[in-house]
C-alpha cells in the first residue's frame, strides 16, 4: 500500500499529485536496478501509481480524474523518470493517450468516458501499437500490415506489432491497422487486452529502459466491436500530425530522458565528495575540472527544465504550437540529457561503467532517447526543408 503523503509537506501552490510522485519515487529508484537486470516488469509500481491516483492525472476531472495537463503531467514523468525511467515511458504513454482522449473531436465520448472512468477506477493502462517489423515507425510513412476486415457483426483485426511498450500490463491497445476496403483507410482501433487469438511474445532484451515490457503483439483473427473504430481516414488525411499527440508526446519524452540525467547528475554528486583518492587527499569534489564539468551539467539541465516547463504551459494555455517546435524541444532535450550522463562518465571513469553503479545503467537508458521518435535526423531534415523553402 501507498503510505499517505503527509499534511503540509506539499509546497504553496504545488499540487498534491507532485508530493505522491516524490513519494513513490523512492521505491520505485529502490528496484529499478534489480528489474533492469532480470528485465522484469514492474507491476507493484503501477499497482502504487494506481492508489495514489496518479494513473488518472490526464483524465479530466468531470470524470473524476485529477484533470492536469501537459505541465503537471511532465513534471510527474520527470520524477518517475529520474527514479525508473521504464515506468515513466508506460505511464507518459498512458498520459499522452488520455490528454489526446480528452481534446480530440474524432474519440467517439462514450469510448473516451468508458477509458477515462476505467483509469480512475483501477489498473486500466491504454497505448498506442503502432510500430511494425517491416513498416518500422509510421511517422516515417507507409501503410501497415495489420489489417482490418470489417464483417457484419464487427472488425477481424490481423497483424503483429513490435515495441509495445507496457504490453503486459495494458488494458487497451490502440491498434495502428488499415482496412481492406478497395480503398484503404488507416487509424486506429480500440482493442481490449486478453481477446481470443491475441498473443503476447516477449522478445524485449534491450540496452536501455529494460523493465518497459516493450514486446511484440500479435493479433489473429481478433474480433472487435464495429464501434471500435476511433479514427480511420484516407492514407492522404493523415499527412498532417495530430497537434495534441506530436506535442505532448515530445516533451513528455524528453522529461523521461531529462529525468535519467537527472539521477547520473546526483550519483555523480555523490560520487565526487565521497572519493578520496590517495594521491590528492581529498575529495574529487575539490578539483576545478570536477566543478566546472558538473557546472556543464548543471547548465544543460536548466536548459531543459526551461523548455520542458515552458512549452508543457504553453500548451495548457491554448498557445499555437508547431510540430516541428515540438521536435526541436525533444531534440535539444534529450541531446542534453545524453550529454549530461555523458559527462559524468568522464569524471567517473571505470567506475561509471561499472554494473554495480547506478550511472552504468543511467547510461545505457539515456542512450535510448535517440532513437525515440521522433528521431534527430527526421527533425533536422525537416528544419532544413523549411528553411531552404521546399
Amino acid at each position: 500500500m501507498v503510505t499517505p503523503v503527509a499534511k503540509g509537506r506539499v509546497p504553496y501552490g504545488e499540487p498534491d499529485f507532485i508530493a505522491r510522485a516524490e513519494a513513490l519515487a523512492t521505491g520505485f529508484a529502490a528496484r529499478a536496478a534489480e528489474h533492469d537486470r532480470t528485465g522484469s516488469f514492474p507491476f507493484e509500481n503501477f499497482r502504487e501509481l494506481s492508489e495514489a491516483g496518479l494513473l488518472s492525472l490526464t483524465v479530466p476531472a468531470a470524470h473524476g480524474g485529477s484533470g492536469a495537463g501537459a505541465l503537471y503531467a511532465a513534471r510527474v514523468i520527470g520524477i518517475i523518470g529520474k527514479a525508473d525511467p521504464s515506468t515513466a515511458l508506460v505511464l507518459a504513454m498512458h498520459y499522452i493517450n488520455h490528454l489526446v482522449m480528452t481534446r480530440s473531436p474524432t474519440w467517439p465520448a462514450r469510448l473516451s468516458r468508458k477509458l477515462a472512468r476505467e483509469s480512475v477506477e483501477g489498473l486500466a493502462l491504454v497505448n498506442a501499437l503502432r510500430v511494425e517489423p517491416e513498416l518500422g515507425s509510421p511517422a516515417r510513412g507507409g501503410l501497415p500490415a495489420t489489417v482490418a476486415r470489417r464483417t457484419e457483426t464487427g472488425w477481424r483485426l490481423t497483424g503483429h506489432k513490435i515495441y509495445s511498450t507496457g504490453s503486459p500490463i495494458l488494458k487497451w491497445y490502440l491498434v495502428w491497422a488499415r482496412t481492406d476496403e478497395a480503398e484503404p483507410r488507416v487509424g486506429q482501433f480500440l482493442v481490449p487486452a486478453g481477446l481470443p487469438g491475441t498473443r503476447i511474445v516477449e522478445t524485449w532484451d534491450h540496452h536501455g529502459l529494460r523493465a518497459s515490457g516493450s514486446h511484440d503483439v500479435i493479433f489473429d483473427d481478433v474480433v472487435i466491436p464495429l464501434d471500435a473504430e476511433i479514427d480511420v481516414r484516407k492514407p492522404a488525411d493523415w499527412r498532417g500530425p495530430d497537434a495534441t499527440q506530436a506535442t505532448v508526446h515530445t516533451v513528455f519524452v524528453a522529461a523521461i530522458y531529462d529525468g535519467v540525467a537527472r539521477a547520473a547528475r546526483d550519483w555523480l554528486i555523490t560520487f565526487l565528495k565521497q572519493r578520496v583518492p590517495a594521491s590528492l587527499g581529498a575529495p574529487l569534489a575539490s578539483l576545478p575540472r570536477g566543478q566546472e564539468i558538473l557546472g556543464a551539467i548543471e547548465a544543460r539541465l536548466a536548459v531543459n527544465a526551461r523548455l520542458i516547463d515552458t512549452f508543457a504551459r504553453d500548451f495548457d494555455d491554448g498557445v499555437q504550437l508547431s510540430a516541428s517546435e515540438s521536435n526541436v524541444v525533444k531534440l535539444t532535450v534529450t541531446n542534453n540529457a545524453v550529454a549530461a550522463v555523458e559527462d559524468a562518465l568522464s569524471l567517473a571513469g571505470n567506475h561509471g561503467l561499472s554494473r554495480a553503479n547506478a550511472l552504468e545503467r543511467h547510461y545505457r537508458d539515456v542512450l535510448c532517447g535517440r532513437v525515440h521518435t521522433p528521431q534527430d535526423d527526421s527533425t533536422r531534415i525537416g528544419l532544413g526543408r523549411a528553411a531552404l523553402g521546399f
